[in-house]
């Protein structure tokens, strides 16, 4: 079967062809300067990206996982406070809570939903709890409101994990202005995604702004001193810049991956496929559909040239090195989507032949 013919997942390289001669004439430029760290791009990326998400500040460092733990460091929180995630969630989301010296706590996800189960968080606060971390997963929004009526005055910071939401909004509200700090991956394959590893963090929290500028270039404003024990984890110039161009596109590129799963939610029926509930403004970052016999399904996808993926395999408690802390606790919501789920296609330019020929294997699995 030709390549012309396969249903890619995610044509990066085509979803940016517009903006390519663009983004090649930018990264000459930033060569002839020889401004390769902290330049003007990454400022203006930064301001770009506030604007874009109407939050007052915002600062980009090296990556998603960065973003979290630098999120979490500068809350300055006693050792094994707890933090609140919810149990379906990338790696990233535990580990950076892990290493910064503090507690997770998983609370289930709902049925047949990407995102956490607010009630159940309910059950989760007690005197030690100091964040709660709810992931906009697949680009499904977390109604964080809720989160916050059910904090009410205890003093609990809100971070957001927003790796798969860029756009996304509750209510009128965009992702990345709703709670005390907000985390964004922007690793290629993300609705806005660099050419490597970058991420960005959003506040309206001055304080919380210049600290964690600061700790993201080695406690460092100023060259030689270092005010604070920091991390290096700076977003690149050249990123920043591509990242610059590609922000242009976001708005476009998230009304076609809502059309795509608009085709997805009116032309898939089958009895043996279960679909995701998604919130009302999702910009569906993965469109995940449940089946009970996953490997017979990618099969029949491979033998089509058709590319789809598995977000996520295992939900958190079942990860090799997180089992011991999690013990043999269950989590049946997350699990189920773990064991079941397999992502569609969504690539923001598929055509209707391919979404087509996509939901007749569906049809007919």
């Amino acid at each position: 079967m030709k390549q012309s013919d396969m249903v890619k997942f995610l044509d990066i390289f085509n979803q940016d062809k517009k903006i390519i001669n663009l983004i090649y004439s930018d990264i000459k430029k930033i060569i002839k300067k020889n401004n390769f760290i902290l330049g003007e791009e990454v400022t203006n990326f930064e301001k770009n990206f506030a604007k874009y998400c109407n939050s007052k500040h915002s600062i980009g460092c090296a990556n998603g996982t960065d973003a979290l733990f630098i999120a979490l460091k500068s809350l300055n929180l006693p050792k094994n406070s707890e933090v609140i995630l919810p149990a379906m969630t990338y790696c990233s989301t535990a580990f950076a809570i892990i290493n910064a010296g503090l507690k997770p706590i998983l609370v289930d996800i709902d049925k047949h939903a990407p995102t956490i189960n607010i009630n159940e968080i309910k059950k989760k606060i007690s005197k030690n709890t100091k964040v709660i971390l709810p992931v906009h997963l697949y680009g499904s929004v977390v109604d964080i409101k809720k989160i916050r009526s059910l904090i009410g005055k205890r003093k609990i910071y809100i971070i957001d994990d927003c790796a798969q939401a860029h756009g996304a909004k509750l209510d009128n509200k965009r992702v990345g202005s709703l709670s005390d700090i907000s985390c964004f991956s922007l690793y290629p394959g993300k609705n806005l995604g660099a050419y490597g590893d970058a991420g960005i963090i959003t506040t309206n929290n001055k304080k919380l702004f210049a600290k964690m500028k600061n700790y993201r270039n080695l406690g460092s404003e100023k060259k030689f001193i270092h005010t604070q024990i920091g991390i290096n984890s700076r977003l690149d110039t050249l990123q920043a810049a591509i990242l610059n161009r590609k922000l242009d596109l976001l708005d476009r590129n998230n009304f076609n991956r809502i059309k795509i799963a608009k085709f997805y939610d009116d032309n898939i029926s089958n009895k043996k496929i279960t679909k995701i509930n998604y919130s009302k403004h999702a910009v569906y970052h993965q469109y995940v559909i449940c089946v009970k016999d996953r490997k017979k399904l990618a099969k029949i996808f491979d033998k089509n040239n058709i590319q789809y993926g598995y977000h996520y395999p295992k939900s958190i408690n079942q990860i090799d090195s997180l089992k011991s802390i999690f013990k043999n606790k269950k989590y049946k919501n997350a699990e189920f989507i773990a064991k079941h789920g397999i992502s569609l296609p969504i690539d923001p330019n598929l055509s209707k032949k391919d979404l087509i020929k996509v939901v007749d294997k569906l049809n007919s699995f």
